[in-house]
Parts: C-alpha cells; structure tokens; sequence
C-alpha cells in the first residue's frame, strides 16, 4: 500500500503541470514592448489634462512665462474666483446647466425607447414606410433660420423647453436603440404576451432592463450634449438672465478675457508686482472652464461606465 502511494506520489511530482511553462525571450520581448506602448498611451492620454489642471491652479501671470506641465508654478485658486464667485448669474446657470442635462436625458431615453421598440416590431406594418423619413433626418435638417422660426412660433423663446422639447427626439439615437432592442430574444416578448402582459409592460419591465447598456449609453451622450450647450442659450434664451446656462456664462466671460487681456495688459501686470496677482488671461480662464466643464462629467461616467460592457441578456433564455 505504501509503495503504491509512493509510486503515485513520485509519479505525480515528476508531471509537467498544464499552464505553467517557462517564459521565453520572445515572451519576454513580447510584454516588455506591450507595457511599454500601454504607458505611452496612458501619458499621452493623462498628460494634458494634467496640464489643464495646473495651469487653471496657477497665477496667470506667472504662466505666461511657460514651463508649467503637471503641478503648478505659483498655486492660486483667483481662476476659478473669477469664474465662480465674480459672476453674480453663475449659481443660477450651474443649476439650470444641472436640471436641463438631466430632465434632458431622461426625457431623450423614454422618447427613443418608445419610439425604437415600436419600429423594432415586426407586427408594425409602417415601419418600413416610416423608416427613411427617421434616416433622412439624419443626414439633412431645415437649418438655423426654419428651427428658429419654428421655435418663436411655438412659443418657446425666452422659455425654459426650448432646452428640452427640441433636442428629446434624436434619430441616431432612435436607431441605436433599436437595433439593440432587435437583437433581443423574441421568446421573452412572446412568453409575456402568452401570459397576458400589455404592451407597457412589456416595454418597461422586460425590454428596458435589458436594454440598460444602450439606454446607458445614449444617456450619457444626451447628458454630455445639454451639459455642454451654450449657443441654444444665446439664440432663444440670452435675453432672459434667469435662463442662461453655465457653459453660456463661461463662454460670455472667455469673450470678455480675450477682448479685455491683450499683450500690452499682460506686460504691464508683469511690471505691477502685488497688482500681477489680479490679472488674468484667456489661458487660465480657459483652463479654469474646461475643468469646470469636465469634472462633473468625470464624475457621472464611472456609475454608466459598467453597462457598456455588461451583457444582460445572458442566461435571459434558457434552451
């Protein structure tokens, strides 16, 4: 008994092991140049933002001279006092620059998913009727003039829903979802139908949940999209002060940087010594608003980041 347990042990030691086999100098080469290149893009892709972000924490002055890359020279938080605290209407914008990206997205996800899960039905007889006037959107619209026009006749000039109303309907969107929705198990669909489920239902307790990944995608353009806008605010809503958006703000006061901060200026502020300190450029202003702009986005991306990858439908039918 003894021996064969030997035998058994010393048979078992003298076995080569599935997956462990010795790396090679090909091997080696091979990861050496994989990390090397992963480094490089990750620098290439980290580093200005590093830069944007040490620039807007620098004095303005002192940034003119260069040589900043990732920590700032001269640290001042006067950039973003200018923008969040000068401005008297910039409270007012972040919240309507918050409320319009999500009432927007929100309204823009329930429009496209109605609308895709009807032209996804193969029982809707016009959707192939329907389907080039929805294709054709994309590629030609009525202009800047005819929106215009349409707008004021609607009524929605100096009105908050010309932030909404306009932009809930997207036709890229709409396919998007669609195509997503068409990859779905029919059998789900009809077993809910078999036992007597509405269309709703169906359309909110089975096809939207599975449907997470394009609904979060399409989210997050919407919600990037409104966030960003800032020329809806100066064509229909410029005139009404309570309406105006953070990136309008930031835009208005860019404007004024430029116009304001010449080279002659920068030069003086340079011979001023203390009084260097209230000046600004178009550089920090500039690098100040695209952190203000990108920060809350950075910050809404991880919680949707997750439905991209993830796919739902597994295991949803059983053979």
């Amino acid at each position: 008994m003894s021996n064969n347990n030997l035998g058994l042990n010393s048979g078992f030691n003298v076995r080569k092991l599935p997956g462990h086999k010795r790396a090679t100098t090909e091997d080696i080469v091979i990861d050496v140049a994989v990390h090397l290149i992963l480094a490089c893009l990750c620098v290439a892709t980290i580093y200005p933002f590093l830069n944007t972000l040490a620039y807007s924490f620098n004095d303005a002055i002192d940034s003119v001279r260069g040589g900043i890359y990732v920590w700032p020279r001269a640290f001042t938080l006067r950039n973003y006092e200018i923008i969040l605290v000068g401005n008297p209407l910039i409270a007012r914008a972040i919240f309507n620059s918050a409320t319009r990206a999500l009432a927007g997205g929100f309204l823009s996800v329930f429009a496209c998913l109605c609308v895709s899960y009807v032209f996804s039905r193969r029982e809707f007889i016009m959707r192939k009727a329907f389907t080039p006037f929805l294709v054709f959107t994309m590629y030609f619209s009525g202009g800047l003039i005819p929106s215009f026009i349409l707008v004021r006749n609607l009524g929605l000039i100096n009105n908050y829903l010309v932030y909404l109303l306009p932009t809930m309907m997207s036709a890229y969107n709409v396919m998007v979802m669609r195509s997503f929705i068409e990859g779905l198990p029919d059998s789900l669909v009809e077993a809910a139908r078999i036992d007597g489920a509405s269309e709703y239902r169906i359309l909110f307790q089975i096809v939207f949940p599975l449907s997470l990944p394009a609904v979060a995608t399409i989210a997050l353009f919407v919600v990037v999209f409104q966030w960003n806008s800032w020329f809806d605010t100066m064509l229909y809503n410029s005139s009404e002060p309570k309406l105006t958006t953070l990136q309008f703000e930031l835009q208005k006061l860019l404007t004024s940087a430029q116009n304001l901060t010449s080279a002659d200026s920068v030069d003086a502020a340079l011979s001023a010594g203390e009084g260097a300190r209230a000046a600004v450029t178009p550089t920090s202003i500039r690098t100040a608003m695209t952190i203000i702009a990108v920060v809350p986005i950075l910050f809404v991306y991880p919680f949707l980041q997750k439905y991209f990858v993830k796919g739902l439908t597994i295991g949803g039918v059983k053979g």
